[in-house]
């Protein structure tokens, strides 16, 4: 009927889970299979990774999924393995061999300036096997039929690169990076320098923001969920909504504020550091108590005259 709103099934659930996604699976798959096996009402994720990769992918639940764009904005680590005297049409192991060049040997020197000029600042042009679309199409789409479009470059940055093991046909290296890189097309830019092309192998994401430790796997999930307490296990795995804007300052407001705050209304703020503010900036709005930040409201942007509005805001009962 046409007024009636669907109530969203499943449980209301907010907060990140670290999750370690496995190698073969595609983001938005595992990220139904959690989503179900939690019974959560709504999930999302914050970034894809190729089926082919593994590793952090950090999944929003509910109210948590409003903050998720700060992940998918922060900065990554990837361990990544490229295999030397292949191109890929795909960049990565997952495609057909289209061409190979016998790899000449090398110093590590040659190496060291291979990959030095690829740190800083960098225009990447994203392959065509991406998520990207042209015209409402995925690129991949059109790539899968034999169409190529022209991609502008795009600035990325390459905060560190650095090779850990190298033989005469691998390197593995440690990439960290601004979002937005694609390890694929780092990959093979490197090997074009070194005269012999690359693809991808292996690919890890380490850390996607703040988030580099206690990643979960979907067997230590599934074991947990078939516990008689199941449920309050897999809750407990769960870090608070808050965490999505680990960078963000925090500031507080009292009880009136507070209510003006979650109907939407801008607040004023007193009090605070000065120091690590000016206008314009993001940040963390909490409900302070005593001195004490008790419950977390939103992110709001910061006015002139000591002033917050509402960015995003969390649901309040």
């Amino acid at each position: 009927m046409g007024g009636r709103s669907r109530r969203r099934k499943g449980r209301e659930l907010n907060g990140i889970l670290l999750f370690d996604k496995p190698q073969g699976d595609s983001s938005n798959g595992v990220l139904q299979k959690v989503r179900r096996l939690y019974s959560a009402a709504k999930a999302g994720h914050t970034g894809s990774l190729d089926p082919l990769a593994t590793g952090m992918l950090p999944i929003c639940f509910g109210e948590a999924t409003k903050f998720s764009q700060y992940l998918l904005d922060a900065d990554k680590k990837y361990q990544v393995v490229a295999k030397l005297g292949e191109v890929t049409n795909t960049g990565d192991a997952e495609g057909e061999i289209i061409q190979r060049t016998a790899v000449a040997e090398w110093a590590e020197a040659q190496l060291e300036s291979a990959m030095t000029a690829f740190v800083g600042e960098i225009e990447q042009v994203p392959p065509m096997y991406s998520a990207l679309k042209h015209q409402g199409q995925p690129l991949y789409k059109l790539a899968r039929k034999g169409i190529e479009i022209e991609r502008k470059a795009r600035p990325v940055t390459i905060y560190s690169l650095e090779w850990k093991q190298i033989d005469p046909e691998r390197i593995e290296m440690l990439v960290f990076c601004s979002k937005g890189t694609y390890i694929r097309t780092l990959v093979e830019d490197i090997g074009k320098r070194l005269g012999c092309g690359a693809h991808v192998e292996v690919l890890r994401r380490l850390k996607a923001g703040p988030f580099e430790d206690g990643m979960l796997s979907m067997e230590t999930l599934l074991e947990v969920s078939e516990q008689d307490n199941g449920n309050d296990v897999l809750d407990s795995f769960l870090l608070p909504v808050h965490d999505a804007l680990w960078g963000y300052p925090q500031v507080g407001v009292d009880s009136i504020e507070a209510a003006a705050f979650s109907q939407g209304q801008v607040v004023a703020i007193f009090g605070q550091d000065e120091k690590q503010f000016h206008s314009g900036s993001l940040v963390q709005v909490w409900f302070e108590t005593a001195g004490e930040k008790v419950q977390f409201l939103g992110l709001g942007e910061l006015l002139q005259g000591w002033r917050v509005a509402p960015k995003r805001l969390m649901r309040t009962e």
